[in-house]
């Protein structure tokens, strides 16, 4: 019984001791460096997405095909969803430029002209800076959209009551490949679910019988 009531009070005792005993050993809390856990989101993987115009590839040899241009593109904190945005940027995804240009034009959202705006802005790109003979030569390879700052406000209600409200950022990012886009194998829904069904035959379940 008698160990049953210091419980609580014996794990904080614990905790102040470790603490105590990390920083004498590691210094304050504030002189640490900020460590982050590794993640594999979008944000993660589009953090430095504008460097990777400055990649500089080695000299090709005279029997090598050409390699084509690549415009890696971005706009950042946009006063927009990211979950809206991501329908547009997939909507575009292996179009030429013309063509997502031309669907974007009839879309009346306002995620659409932001993504018009930041397609011409890599299409000036590639033709000042990217050698890009022929502006319509050129195909989305990758579009999608990223989260960015979110922002949380107060929102008042009546009696004196009030909720919490965000206001959300998002970050979309664009790259556009000099030529023509690949084709893509269209499947029926039926050969999807033969896929599927693959799929699951073929899993592994470890420790079983």
């Amino acid at each position: 019984m008698a160990a049953s009531t210091v419980t609580w009070a014996g794990l904080a005792s614990i905790g102040r001791a470790c603490g105590h005993i990390r920083s004498r050993l590691l210094g304050s809390s504030s002189t640490l460096p900020h460590v982050s856990c590794l993640h594999t989101s979008s944000e993660f993987n589009s953090k430095n997405w504008d460097r990777r115009n400055l990649v500089v590839y080695p000299p090709q040899k005279k029997d090598e095909s050409r390699r084509p241009a690549e415009i890696h593109h971005c706009r950042r904190q946009i006063k927009y969803s990211k979950d809206k945005m991501w329908y547009l940027a997939k909507l575009i995804r292996g179009m030429t430029i013309d063509q997502a240009i031309a669907q974007l034009e009839f879309n009346d959202k306002k995620g659409a002209n932001i993504i018009k705006e930041v397609l011409l802005e890599a299409q000036d790109m590639a033709v000042r800076n990217h050698n890009v003979e022929y502006k319509s030569n050129l195909y989305i390879a990758e579009s999608f959209s990223g989260k960015g700052k979110y922002l949380k406000r107060i929102r008042y209600h009546g009696r004196g009551m009030f909720g919490i409200m965000d206001k959300v950022h998002c970050h979309y990012f664009v790259k556009l490949v000099e030529g023509v886009p690949p084709s893509i194998e269209q499947k029926t829904g039926f050969d999807q679910a033969k896929e599927y069904v693959e799929q699951l035959r073929n899993r592994t379940i470890i420790h079983s019988l």
